[in-house]
């Protein structure tokens, strides 16, 4: 009988962890340090939230958010385009077999937890 591999439902390894939090530091520290040519990005303050690895350790989800609350579509468009250059200075910071390919998002959660205290705050109001 094949296992299969539900790596939807799984939790991610402790490799995967660790190799994601090298890739964050990484990108952190490229931000802060590296001649990034796009306007937009040398304009921009970003965080990275965070670094979700495959299983495979070949792709990586980097979570951003613009500090100061700038236009975060842009500033997505803009990591999107500066990827491959972003890539190359992940693989010289952080030593794996294989650079991973990195795909950028907006992160969203400080949104969702600001609309959920929002709505906790309302129910609270509510009640008193």
């Amino acid at each position: 009988m094949a296992r299969t591999n539900t790596t939807k439902s799984r939790a991610p390894s402790q490799r995967q962890l660790r190799v994601g939090e090298l890739l964050r530091e990484a990108l952190t520290e490229t931000f802060a340090r590296a001649p990034i040519r796009d306007p937009i990005l040398a304009a921009t303050a970003i965080t990275v939230t965070e670094v979700r690895a495959t299983a495979d350790l070949k792709q990586a989800r980097i979570f951003v958010m613009p500090l100061g609350g700038g236009d975060g579509a842009a500033v997505i468009e803009a990591l999107r385009r500066a990827a491959p250059y972003l890539r190359s200075e992940v693989a010289r910071r952080v030593k794996l077999r294989y650079a991973p390919a990195l795909e950028f998002e907006l992160d969203r959660s400080f949104d969702e937890s600001s609309h959920i205290d929002d709505l906790l705050n309302q129910v609270s109001s509510r009640h008193e």
